[in-house]
């Protein structure tokens, strides 16, 4: 019974439904050495570049309809009018003629236009960055959506040093909460006055002089900041030639669902046209000086998603990696190695064939060769004979 078990065990290990090539039959080469390094530095290559592919998240732009006909509109705004706050009044007025009374208005600051130093500094810097994002933005847009810097700038810093004159000019800003419909912010002369079918600007005691819409702008969106967004009015500055002095801006705003693995957001893009003209009724250019931002919503909207290949496709396409570059190192290396075995046998062969041509022998070397045949010839006969006279004497 122990015998028989033992025998199933032998015969259990001896059991080998893949069996193994022999060692024997295994031929080591530098070149498949050679191939084997080249394919392990490739994979893992390939596996390195693959798994940060994987982990690189992708964004997916699309035009959708807007169907939040309902919704608010926040306008984020901070101008500064080289004009008195006494002077100019900002009111917002939109196409169901609600105006600023209906929502939470704006502060007023009276300031100094000439910026001290370190604010000149800030500004430039924040015209010379948006500049260049608006230029650049189709091949930066990417990096900028995926980091995480909502506002490349902060507020303008405070003044150190106070100037010894009053000031002349008005900073402007606060956020507005308008109607998601067109509508038309503006900055004029006189303070707004609100009247049944709108409102007017009580500019009565100002003569020609006092106007100046001379402007600087540090901030002017819609919704809330976002990273991937660029605002093309901030960092804009307008000097006035001429004090009767009209600045339109025509802005189209277009909604933006953001949707990234992280948090899900709601803001705004916009574009804008901008126009300015003297105002001279005496030569036909009518209207009323000042700032004018009319703004305008988008039917459509854009939705910006965040995504990446599903765990299942990494490993599929790491598995594909691996076994393409083996198939591929297989088929490269039998052909040279097939190539090399030709070489060397051809090289073989013309050596044989080299080894085989041999000069003729000389005279003297004949006459060396007959006369060691004849000593071996009379050796052996010497040999023979002493052979018979031991026997002949046994």
């Amino acid at each position: 019974m122990l015998r028989r078990r033992f025998v199933n065990i032998k015969s259990i290990k001896e059991l080998d439904a893949f069996p193994k090539i022999p060692e024997t039959y295994v031929e080591q080469s530098a070149v498949g050495g050679t191939f084997s390094v080249f394919v392990f530095i490739a994979i893992s290559y390939l596996i390195f570049s693959e798994t940060r592919y994987f982990l690189d998240s992708r964004l997916r732009f699309r035009f959708t309809p807007d169907h939040e006909i309902d919704a608010k509109l926040k306008i984020n705004v901070d101008i500064t009018v080289a004009m008195p706050c006494s002077r100019i009044g900002a009111d917002v007025l939109d196409s169901t003629n609600q105006n600023l009374i209906g929502f939470k208005p704006l502060k007023e600051e009276d300031t100094w236009w000439e910026l001290s130093r370190e604010q000149r500094l800030h500004f430039d810097a924040l015209k010379h960055v948006n500049t260049y994002l608006r230029e650049e933005y189709h091949a930066i847009h990417e990096l900028l959506w995926k980091s995480n810097q909502v506002t490349l700038f902060s507020e303008m810093p405070n003044r150190t040093i106070t100037p010894s004159y009053p000031t002349d000019s008005c900073r402007v800003y606060g956020t507005l909460e308008v109607h998601k419909v067109a509508g038309n912010f503006h900055i004029t002369a006189g303070k707004s006055l609100s009247l049944p079918r709108g409102h007017v600007h009580i500019s009565a005691f100002m003569t020609d002089k006092d106007y100046n819409f001379t402007h600087r702008i540090n901030r002017f969106s819609f919704g809330e900041p976002s990273p991937g967004i660029v605002h093309p009015l901030e960092g804009d500055e307008k000097v006035a030639t001429d004090n009767m002095m009209l600045y339109q801006y025509f802005v189209e705003v277009v909604p933006t669902d953001i949707s990234t693995l992280l948090r899900t957001s709601k803001t705004y893009q916009y574009s804008v046209k901008d126009h300015e003209r003297p105002i001279n009724h005496h030569k036909g250019s009518h209207g009323t000086p000042g700032i004018f931002f009319k703004y305008d919503t988008s039917a459509l909207k854009i939705d910006v998603t965040e995504e990446r290949d599903s765990l299942r496709q990494f490993v599929v396409k790491l598995c594909a990696i691996v076994g393409g570059v083996f198939v591929t190192n297989g088929l490269v290396k039998a052909a040279v190695q097939s190539f090399w075995y030709l070489m060397s046998c051809k090289f073989m062969k013309e050596k044989g064939s080299s080894d085989k041509k041999v000069n003729p022998p000389s005279q003297e070397s004949f006459t060396k060769l007959q006369k060691s045949i004849e000593t071996n010839e009379l050796l052996k006969v010497s040999n023979s004979m002493n052979v018979d006279l031991a026997v002949n004497v046994q």
